[in-house]
């Protein structure tokens, strides 16, 4: 989902929609612009002839109507714009339809999306511009308004001659063939797509329009377009994306087929719903000016789909009945999807049914199979939300939508299913759930089984559709406890919220006797919520700002009566705010030393296991050696969610209203445990990680296996931002953890040998070498440029900090305890290596050599 978020982004970004109010612009060809020169000029005859409509549009014209009326003639394509359309909003969607093989976008993607309109020029023309919504001021009548319109002006990217007037006169004919045959940014695809996929300029001879079709709130363009190939060279890695387009190394080409949905926005915009940060939507911002405030404010509202009762039963849902939604949330089923998953994509997409009547709809969202031969509905069509399925080596699936940006309201969505995600979701039941539940031990699930897991991961993706996104911090709400007891499971599941990345419940043991539906996770208690949040109405509020006053105060009193509801931020690439630790990618539980140390057991009882559950006839331990990293990745995540938790803080979102801290040190004692977690199970060798088995049958190398997790482990506890961390945390807590103590802890786990004088074996030698030069590399941070990446930076916040201060200190301290028990250590290796280590400490701390 992390790719998917920053997709989104990106096509944000080069298609500039963000989101405001615009006043219909009509009129401007008529401005008058004074002059200082009133010397009269003959004005210019314009060199657009506009002809009688039957001279254009002629009998041999084939028409449709529908949102543009649309002509073909003699292979030309007219559009027929009447004048109700001028200045009206609507989008531009366009998807591929058909990709290259091995290219790294699939038919039904999203290539762009714009907001556009139609103006009248002054020349005898009819313009297309992209509405940049950044800026808005509500009130027309107040004096700022007019600064604002003058500071937005939306550009300009295409210009039409007006070819005819409509029969009526009511309307202008335009010749838009060359508009779609060509490479026009916004109904086409991106510079960025295009210079990542490697193409080049269009060729324009093997380019043209493949049909139009045209509906009463949109019209459909499907084009081919072929682009010449730029050449390229294969990067490191393999699949989509990695490799350049086979076709365009093969002849020089690549042709795509696209179709651009225009599609009208409704006339009445929906009512926004303001965001609330503790509950986890999708939102839209734009900034808000108007004459009495001091200065601007940055106003968010949610994305969501417009449901509303029929207006016959208005009163019985304002009463609390359930009532049916005039216009059902309805997703349709690819019919390239086999068959033997259709029921289980439609059942998760079904199960939101009973988050909706907490909202106040019953039948409120729906699923079907494609009507295959309806030549009236077309999958590119944005009047349609379809599950696309992609035959794609891709394990993801994900689920955007497509939203008027002036209000939020969904107008449709195209989940993205990829073939492969099989693949993933085979690999984390059987790694998560393997040690628990007998169906997960082996390489192909039964239909069953894997149905189940696609029902959740369709769940899970439907949930971003609707406006949903990531709550890391649910699972924190459950205590570690809870997830081995069967009969708790059974009534709450193992997390509040599908929307979280809880994947399976890996804490529960075997005698626990936990079943499926203590293991998969299910819409909970936090999605309910969230669903009523956004989607409940309330007739009798008069306009948005004062509901969001109504829910700002029943949200607090609901997060306050239900801890369960609580909504953690999932991590962002694009920001800089820190990340509270309980909000963490494929954790569980309320105490992560607790729940991984459960988790681990389970692994020892899966890599036991996995050369018995991989076999196959065909296989030549390819199974096996997938199935064993699948485990380090696991074991890995353990490490992280563990570390994060070390020099951090609880971020509890709350208003001015709300009593209590926001910020709140993570308390000494779990830091502790932190440190002694990792004392346990990761310096004290995984062993077990690197079985004889796994050496003889895959080839690993043990000890470079255990120096790779002991280079993570040791930068997740001593980089310079985690020393800083504990270092300013500690100013501010009643119960601090110094990093003194910290550090002390840290030696104890790692440098025990020097009190006991036992040998210290190789795996220990080089988790005490990395240890060493880590620290080093904060007291003298490596010369940038040397050939290799320095582990703390120059600009690292512990640089100008007591964090040198201290750890040279420290460094020097261990010094002299090695020195200490060297005479005392009887192996020689062991011998060497501590000699060694002085060496280093002494090239860390002295500030030239022969000091």
């Amino acid at each position: 989902m992390k790719k998917q978020i920053l997709l989104a982004l990106l096509i944000m970004a080069g298609s500039c929609r963000i989101f405001a109010q615009h006043r219909n612009n009509h009129n401007r060809a008529a401005t008058v612009v004074s002059r200082s020169d009133t010397t009269k000029k003959p004005t210019p005859a314009s060199k657009t002839t506009i002809k009688p409509f039957d001279k254009v549009i002629t009998s041999e014209a084939v028409s449709k109507k529908g949102l543009f009326t649309v002509h073909e003639v003699d292979d030309h394509y007219y559009f027929e714009i009447p004048d109700s359309l001028l200045g009206r909003k609507f989008l531009a969607v366009t998807r591929y339809t058909k990709t290259p093989g091995n290219a790294p976008k699939y038919g039904g993607e999203l290539a762009n999306e714009q907001t556009l309109y139609w103006e009248k020029g002054a020349d005898k023309n009819l313009l297309l511009r992209v509405s940049l919504l950044l800026n808005a001021s509500k009130d027309t009548t107040e004096a700022i308004y007019k600064a604002v319109e003058t500071s937005n002006v939306s550009p300009i990217v295409a210009s039409f001659d007006i070819k005819a007037y409509s029969k009526d006169k009511k309307g202008c004919v335009i010749d838009v063939t060359n508009f779609f045959k060509t490479d026009n940014e916004v109904v086409s695809i991106p510079s960025m797509e295009k210079r990542n996929m490697k193409l080049g300029a269009l060729a324009a001879d093997r380019s043209f329009i493949q049909r139009i079709k045209t509906f009463p709130i949109n019209t459909e363009i499907t084009t081919v377009k072929t682009y010449n190939f730029q050449g390229g060279t294969p990067t490191a890695g393999s699949g989509p994306g990695r490799q350049p387009i086979p076709a365009g190394l093969l002849t020089g080409a690549v042709t795509f087929e696209m179709n651009t949905s225009f599609l009208l926005l409704p006339k009445v915009p929906m009512q926004k719903r303001y965001y609330d940060k503790r509950v986890g939507y999708f939102y839209d911002s734009y900034t808000a000016y108007n004459d009495n405030s001091e200065g601007v404010k940055t106003r968010d509202y949610i994305v969501r789909w417009r449901l509303q009762p029929k207006p016959e039963d208005m009163e019985k849902y304002k009463r609390g009945e359930l009532v049916e939604p005039e216009k059902p949330i309805v997703y349709y089923i690819d019919p390239a999807t086999p068959k033997k998953w259709v029921p289980y994509l439609i059942a998760g997409i079904t199960d939101w049914q009973k988050a909706f009547e907490q909202a106040g709809f019953k039948n409120a969202i729906l699923a079907k199979p494609w009507p295959v031969g309806d030549t009236n509905m077309s999958m590119e069509d944005a009047r349609y939300s379809v599950l696309r399925y992609f035959a794609s080596p891709v394990s993801n699936a994900y689920g955007p939508n497509v939203h008027d940006p002036r209000t939020g309201e969904i107008l449709e969505s195209h989940i993205g299913w990829y073939h492969n995600v099989m693949k993933l979701v085979h690999d984390w039941y059987m790694v998560q759930a393997g040690a628990i539940d007998p169906r997960a031990r082996k390489m192909e699930f039964d239909d069953s089984l894997m149905g189940q897991l696609i029902r959740f991961v369709s769940s899970h993706e439907i949930g971003h559709t609707l406006g949903l996104r990531h709550n890391f911090g649910s699972s924190s709400t459950v205590p570690v406890e809870k997830l081995r007891d069967k009969k708790w499971l059974d009534a709450h599941g193992h997390t509040p919220s599908i929307m979280d990345y809880a994947r399976f419940n890996y804490v529960a043991q075997p005698e626990d006797h936990i079943d499926e539906k203590g293991i998969f996770p299910r819409i909970g208690d936090y999605d309910k919520w969230a669903i009523e949040w956004g989607y409940k109405l309330y007739p009798d509020i008069a306009n948005a700002e004062a509901e969001q006053k109504m829910l700002l105060k029943s949200t607090t009193a609901r997060l306050k009566g239900n801890p369960r509801l609580w909504f953690g931020h999932e991590p962002s690439f694009f920001s800089t705010e820190p990340v509270d630790p309980r909000s963490q990618s494929e954790d569980l539980g309320d105490d992560p030393v607790k729940a991984s140390n459960y988790g681990i057991m389970n692994l020892q009882r899966v890599m036991r296991s996995l050369p018995e559950w991989t076999k196959e006839d065909d296989d030549f331990q390819d199974n096996l050696k997938r199935m064993w990293n699948a485990v380090l990745t696991e074991y890995r995540m353990f490490m992280g969610h563990v570390a994060n938790y070390i020099g951090s803080r609880y971020i509890n979102n709350k208003t001015d209203m709300e009593a209590g801290p926001v910020f709140v040190p993570v308390s000494r004692e779990r830091q502790k445990e932190a440190v002694a977690y990792y004392t346990k199970q990761v310096f004290q060798t995984p062993k077990w990680l690197v079985p004889p088995v796994m050496v003889s049958r895959i080839g690993i190398e043990p000890i470079d296996e255990i120096k790779k997790i002991d280079e993570t482990a040791i930068l997740n506890c001593t980089n310079s931002r985690v020393l800083y961390n504990i270092v300013s945390i500690s100013q501010f807590s009643s119960d601090p953890y110094t990093l003194p103590e910290y550090m002390k802890d840290l030696e104890e786990g790692i440098w025990g040998e020097l009190d006991t004088h036992r040998t210290i074996d190789i795996y220990r030698r080089n988790l005490q070498k990395i240890y060493i030069d880590n620290l080093s590399a904060i007291v003298k941070p490596p010369a940038t440029g040397a050939g290799s990446r320095p582990v703390a930076s120059r600009k690292s916040p512990a640089e100008q900090s007591d964090v040198v201060s201290y750890i040279r200190m420290d460094l020097i301290h261990l010094k002299e305890r090695i020195q200490k028990a060297l005479p005392l250590m009887r192996d020689q290796m062991t011998r060497y290596h501590l000699m060694d280590i002085l060496s280093r400490i002494d090239k860390a701390t002295k500030d030239k050599e022969g000091d």
